[in-house]
């Protein structure tokens, strides 16, 4: 994801290595005009001082950069705003669905540790894994969404958009992997498309890598390198695909077997996040006369009770449809599987399914018999989940849909990327990185010197911006320079995205969306610094219209 920060302080960076260059006036040009440049001070007949020459330049570049933070930090972005992929129009949207867990509902910190410990038990009960295991705890701080898994090799890494690894994200066990090893294992930091996850981010059909981009996944992933590190500490020989499947499958029973769906009924507050906002924001749309359904993967009961507390004990009057135990992303693509009704009681009816009526549950189906049923077809449906594969690919790929999703990392993101450390050290980081593009000429040993410490603090300060959001992996959207192979996804699959659905608060139901035109690599870049219009939603403007 481009940052304002990171994109005022790239032009700036080019604004400043242009402006430190066209400092040396007239003699600089003499020099690339009559061979090796040298500094204005070097009396001719002798050899140019070039490390005092970088050195200045340096100084001036960091100048530069200390005046252009404040005005960064008058532009801050809002992270209750929705970010647009592609022109949509609001008003051009008739019908609203939704996703369930992480979307309509947030579950609160406790979740995750239930899940771990459950399927760790699991592991230890029903797999035979050793019971020293049981030691280890969730730490809800080591990974992030968006990972890939190799399951044959059982590290866990970080890949960009190209299909790069992050050096320096690369994990066996709870230990980081050194680049030289890493470079050794894959004869580079490349993974070739044959080996990357499947459309739906799984490891088969002989792809080795597995994506994890359910927000469900990071109990998973620190279940995976937790046994891992034990196996490794302990100089225990084991299977890697057999420890992948068996986690994957301890995970996947903790939902099944209702393990985790029974816990949060039992003590609900613990669990959910109460936020009436989700009623206002369907309020809302119900307001508007516009129609809402709901396809999720979870049960019946479960969904029951998860949105009488957040909604109200009448919110299926505000659902045109409801569909539970979907199972996505199958219900969009598999065409056999009638609609069964559910009853007050939870008991699956037997009597065929003519039409979707208001206030009836309905279990399974599929989405060709859901359009056929409905009529709701085409760029009029817009709909929210946070699963970018299983809830939004193949709703836009092959239906037409529009999509939203749900990000809840963007929000504390955001906030990061607004804190005036962040700014500066991104701008100067941009504004050395412009810097060395520009001195790179100088080819001589002085020259090179210099410029092998600012590459070395370049790296020191991707490091620390990778720091800024998570130790072990850094952003969600971003690897050092590239966006993420989840930001691909996300880019690709969804038309908006937002950090929860109270962001649509903000916006009129008629509001059109437009994403920011950002510049290509090869375009200029200075039209944008000057069309207010285009710019992303600020922080500051948005505190403004809300008033005091």
């Amino acid at each position: 994801m481009a940052t304002a920060a990171a994109a005022v302080a790239r032009r700036a960076g080019a604004r400043a290595a242009a402006a430190l260059l066209s400092a040396c006036g007239t003699a600089a040009r003499g020099w690339r005009r009559a061979g090796p440049a040298r500094p204005l001070c070097t009396a001719p007949g002798t050899a140019p001082d070039m490390k005092g020459y970088l050195w200045e330049r340096y100084r001036e570049a960091k100048r530069s950069t200390e005046d252009l933070v404040p005005s960064i930090m008058n532009n801050l972005l809002n992270p209750d705003a929705i970010f647009s992929n592609n022109e949509m129009s609001l008003s051009d949207i008739e019908i609203y669905g939704f996703d369930y867990d992480y979307t309509l509902v947030f579950y609160s910190k406790h979740l995750h540790t239930l899940i771990f410990n459950a399927a760790r038990d699991l592991l230890i009960n029903e797999h035979r894994y050793p019971v020293e295991i049981r030691k280890y705890e969730y730490d809800p701080n080591f990974a992030i969404r968006g990972l890939h898994y190799d399951v044959q090799r059982a590290v866990l890494m970080k890949i960009d958009a190209f299909h790069y690894i992050q050096l320096g994200t690369v994990y066996r066990g709870l230990s980081v992997v050194p680049d030289e090893e890493v470079i050794e294992m894959y004869e580079g930091s490349h993974v070739p498309l044959e080996q990357m996850s499947d459309f739906y981010g799984k490891s088969s059909h002989g792809n080795t890598m597995k994506q994890f981009m359910d927000i469900f996944s990071l109990p998973e992933m620190s279940l995976l390198s937790c046994v891992n590190e034990y196996f490794l500490k302990n100089n225990i020989d084991y299977e890697p695909v057999h420890l992948y499947k068996d986690v994957k499958d301890s995970i996947r029973d903790v939902h099944i077997k209702g393990i985790m769906y029974r816990a949060i009924e039992a003590d609900i507050e613990k669990y959910i996040c109460y936020a009436e906002q989700t009623r206002a924001v369907l309020a809302k749309l119900a307001d508007h006369g516009k129609k809402m359904f709901l396809i999720t993967n979870s049960p019946s009961s479960f969904v029951d009770k998860g949105m009488r507390y957040i909604v109200g004990k009448d919110w299926r009057d505000l659902f045109d449809v409801v569909i539970v135990q979907a199972e996505k992303p199958n219900f969009f693509n598999d065409k056999r599987r009638p609609f069964r009704k559910v009853n007050e009681k939870g008991v699956l009816l037997w009597d065929k399914i003519h039409k979707l009526q208001k206030g009836q549950i309905y279990k399974q189906g599929n989405l060709y018999e859901f359009l056929k049923l409905t009529g709701w077809r085409g760029s009029k449906v817009l709909y929210f989940g946070d699963h970018i594969y299983s809830d939004l690919a193949d709703l836009t790929l092959k239906h037409g849909w529009r999509t939203g999703a749900i990000i809840p990392e963007l929000r504390s993101e955001l906030k990061i990327m607004n804190t005036e450390q962040y700014i500066q050290t991104m701008t100067w980081l941009q504004t050395l990185t412009g810097l060395l593009e520009q001195m790179q000429v100088h080819r001589d040993a002085e020259s090179q010197l210099v410029l092998q410490e600012w590459k070395k603090e370049r790296k020191e300060m991707r490091e620390m911006t990778k720091n800024f959001f998570n130790t072990q992996f850094g952003s969600l959207f971003r690897t050092d320079q590239n966006p993420t192979y989840f930001l691909r996804r996300l880019s690709r699959f969804a038309d908006i995205y937002m950090a929860s659905l109270s962001c649509l608060l903000n916006y009129d139901v008629s509001h059109t969306f437009y994403p920011r035109r950002t510049p290509l690599q090869h375009e200029l870049p200075a039209w944008s610094d000057r069309a207010p219009a285009l710019r992303p939603p600020l922080l500051q403007e948005a505190q403004a219209e809300a008033g005091p």
